[in-house]
């Protein structure tokens, strides 16, 4: 006999097994949510730091308008296992306009791009001002 309960389970066994199930179901929602430390720009995270490294010891950026987002992300999957792909990838949109605005405002864009957000170009907020 299973205690009175909202599911109206009179089965103690039952009742377990909805209680697990529901349970784990529960924890799996959660996982999703915060599987990743930042939900939202992790990649853009990961990209700005990378062009500070690249820009402080070879003087050079990634210029990621010309980075393309089907190339780029098939390249990071595949990176854990072989990294010659990103490399080669990233190495060819090399610049040394290290301090060029719209490099820079083009790069943000194409990075939210990769994400799948592209409803608004910076330059364009920028001059909303």
């Amino acid at each position: 006999m299973a205690l009175e309960n909202k599911l109206g389970i009179t089965d103690a066994a039952e009742l377990a097994r909805d209680e697990e199930k529901t349970s784990k179901k529960k924890a799996l929602e959660l996982f999703e949510i915060h599987k990743y430390q930042f939900r939202e720009g992790n990649g853009r995270g990961t990209r700005i730091w990378l062009d500070s490294i690249l820009k402080k010891e070879l003087h050079q950026v990634i210029d990621w308008s010309n980075v393309n987002k089907d190339d780029y992300l098939l390249a990071m999957e595949r990176s854990p296992i072989k990294d010659v792909e990103i490399k080669t990838l990233l190495r060819a949109a090399l610049t040394d306009k290290i301090d060029d605005r719209e490099v820079y405002m083009k790069g943000i864009d194409a990075s939210y791009h990769y994400e799948g957000y592209n409803v608004f170009k910076t330059e364009d907020l920028d001059n909303e001002n």
